[in-house]
């Protein structure tokens, strides 16, 4: 089915891009690449995560915030300071924005290395562009969508992003396993992990966040490792050695 065929692609694609260029090259530096790349991963994350577009730098500073602060008073989406996972979202959303819009002190030291592409992002990250985007979605219903119930499932295209963000940073400190014993709550989220690109290993990628691969033990598989791996060997990424496995 058309629609179904069309969730997937939106939600591995826009995944893809928020683990591996947000995640893993933003905030932890893990490879680098050239600037046409780069430029290339910007245009990527906006057509992937469309109308939840997520502005690298305010998603990078977040993320070692979270690392440096994990589950205390100053990490930035801790959900041991939230009632639920909506009132999670919404703080979240809040500090967020109050990064991008600059409404707080920056710590100049977590900054480096952070990607920027400043003309770009302002046309991504504008009204006018998601308001775009959620009216492409509509018109995809409207062709394809065998009823209007599949209509129901919009809501999962315009929040994609921060959809990925509250499944990992919520229930990844809340339920699951843990292969390493650690000063925060972290765990991992196997077997329900395959369909999260590698993020919900996030016990593991506490405990190491300098490593690509973010499986650890036989059973565990992150996909996103192993096509950064191919991204690799075809010289679109280099992958810094003391990120490798």
């Amino acid at each position: 089915m058309l629609i179904l065929t069309f969730i997937l692609i939106h939600w591995y694609a826009s995944l893809f891009f928020q683990t591996v260029f947000l995640h893993r090259y933003a905030a932890h530096s893990m490879f680098k690449m050239s600037r046409f790349w780069e430029k290339a991963f910007f245009i990527g994350t906006w057509i992937s995560q469309g109308s939840s577009y997520l502005n690298p730098f305010a998603y990078a500073y977040m993320h070692r915030l979270h690392h440096m602060h994990a589950e205390n008073e100053k990490d930035p989406h801790s959900p041991d300071h939230s009632y639920n996972i909506f009132s999670f979202m919404l703080k979240t959303y809040h500090y967020y924005a109050s990064v991008k819009n600059r409404d707080i002190v920056i710590e100049e030291g977590l900054c480096k290395r952070i990607p920027r592409w400043h003309k770009f992002e302002k046309i991504s990250e504008s009204w006018l562009s998601r308001l775009i985007w959620v009216s492409i979605y509509i018109l995809i219903y409207i062709a394809f969508a065998p009823n209007i119930y599949f209509f129901l499932l919009l809501p999962v295209h315009f929040f994609m992003s921060p959809i990925h963000g509250a499944i990992i940073n919520w229930f990844s400190h809340k339920v699951g396993y843990q292969n390493f014993e650690q000063n925060n709550n972290s765990t991992n989220l196997f077997p329900i992990e395959i369909f999260l690109g590698g993020e919900a290993l996030h016990n593991n990628h506490h405990a190491q966040p300098w490593k690509a691969n973010f499986a650890k033990r036989w059973f565990e598989f992150d996909p996103s490792y192993l096509i950064m791996r191919i991204m690799h060997a075809l010289k679109i990424i280099t992958i810094h050695k003391n990120a490798l496995k």
